[in-house]
C-alpha cells in the first residue's frame, strides 16, 4: 500500500477521536437527546452535534483557512476558496438512536470541485474505509478495496436507501424496486449512505442507488468506489450526483445494467 499521506493522517486521526465519544454515547442509548430537524423522521442527537463541533475544529486547526460543509451547520466560508471540507458527523442517525451498529462518520476534502480524499469510519466496527485520488481505496492500513467482479444482475446483490417520512418520492421509489427487485439475488437497506458507498467499494454490494441525498452523504463514497475501480454516476447517467442528488454506484458491467431498469421505472 502507498504509505498514507499528511492529509490522509489528519482526517483519519480526526474521525478516530470523534468515534470515541460516539462510542461511548452509544453505549448510553436510553439516554440520548434526540430532537427533530425539518421532518418528522429527520433526527439529530447531541452526538451528532458535538460530533461536528470535534471535527470542525480539529479539520480546522490542521488547515486552517479551509472552508467548511456540515450537516448540522452547514457552510463556513474560509479564507481558502480552493479547498471544502465536507462532513457528515453522523451518517445513520436512525440507527445509532435504536442501537443498531452501522453508522459512520464521513468526511471528504474537496479541491477546486473536485472530491481528492476520503474517510468513512464506523466507530463500533472499527472499519476505516479510506481514499485519495490517484492511490486507491482502502479498508485500514493494508486491505486494497475493488468493487465486486459480478456482471449478472440475477448474481447481485443490492443497495438503495428508501425515503423516510416527511420526504418525497415514495411511489417512484416503489417502480424502481419493482423494476430492480424481481431481477437481482437481493436488495438491502440499511439506513446509511455512507456505508453503503463503502460496501460497494469493498466489494459486499454489486450497486447502490438512492436519491434525495446532499453532499455529505455521498462526496467520500464516491471517491472510495472510484478509487476501487468503480463507476458512480446519478440516475439520469450523469457525472456530477451532488448536484442532481441522485447517485447510482456499481462496478463497470453492472452499471449500465442497473440504469436501463431504474430508468425503465421513470
Amino acid at each position: 500500500m502507498p504509505a498514507t499521506s499528511p492529509l490522509i493522517n489528519v482526517m483519519t486521526e480526526a474521525a478516530r477521536k470523534a468515534g470515541k465519544g460516539m462510542a461511548r454515547d452509544f453505549g448510553e442509548v436510553g439516554e440520548l437527546q434526540v430532537s427533530r430537524k425539518g421532518s418528522a423522521s429527520d433526527f439529530v442527537t447531541a452526538a451528532d452535534l458535538k460530533a461536528e463541533q470535534f471535527l470542525f475544529e480539529a479539520l480546522t486547526k490542521a488547515r486552517p483557512g479551509y472552508s467548511f460543509i456540515g450537516e448540522e451547520r452547514g457552510l463556513v466560508e474560509g479564507t481558502d476558496k480552493t479547498h471544502t471540507w465536507i462532513v457528515d458527523p453522523l451518517d445513520g442517525t436512525t440507527n445509532f438512536i435504536h442501537a443498531i451498529p452501522h453508522f459512520a462518520i464521513n468526511i471528504a476534502l474537496q479541491r477546486e470541485g473536485e472530491v481528492v480524499a476520503a474517510v468513512t469510519y464506523n466507530p463500533i466496527t472499527a472499519d476505516l474505509f479510506w481514499a485519495e485520488k490517484g492511490k486507491g481505496a482502502w479498508l485500514g492500513a493494508e486491505r486494497r478495496l475493488r468493487v465486486a467482479a459480478r456482471n449478472r444482475l440475477d448474481d447481485a446483490l443490492l443497495a438503495t436507501g428508501i425515503p423516510f417520512l416527511g420526504k418525497p418520492g415514495h411511489a417512484q421509489f416503489l417502480k424502481e424496486l419493482h423494476q430492480i427487485s424481481q431481477r437481482v439475488a437481493g436488495v438491502r437497506r440499511y439506513g446509511s449512505a455512507a456505508l453503503d458507498l463503502a460496501w460497494v467499494a469493498a466489494g459486499r454490494y454489486d450497486g447502490y442507488w438512492e436519491r434525495g441525498l446532499n453532499s455529505w452523504d455521498v462526496a467520500a463514497g464516491m471517491l472510495l468506489v472510484t478509487e476501487a475501480g468503480g463507476k458512480v454516476t446519478d440516475l439520469s447517467g450523469g457525472e456530477d450526483p451532488i448536484e442532481a442528488r441522485t447517485i447510482l454506484a456499481a462496478n463497470l458491467d453492472m452499471h449500465p445494467l442497473i440504469l436501463e431498469k431504474l430508468q425503465a421505472a421513470s
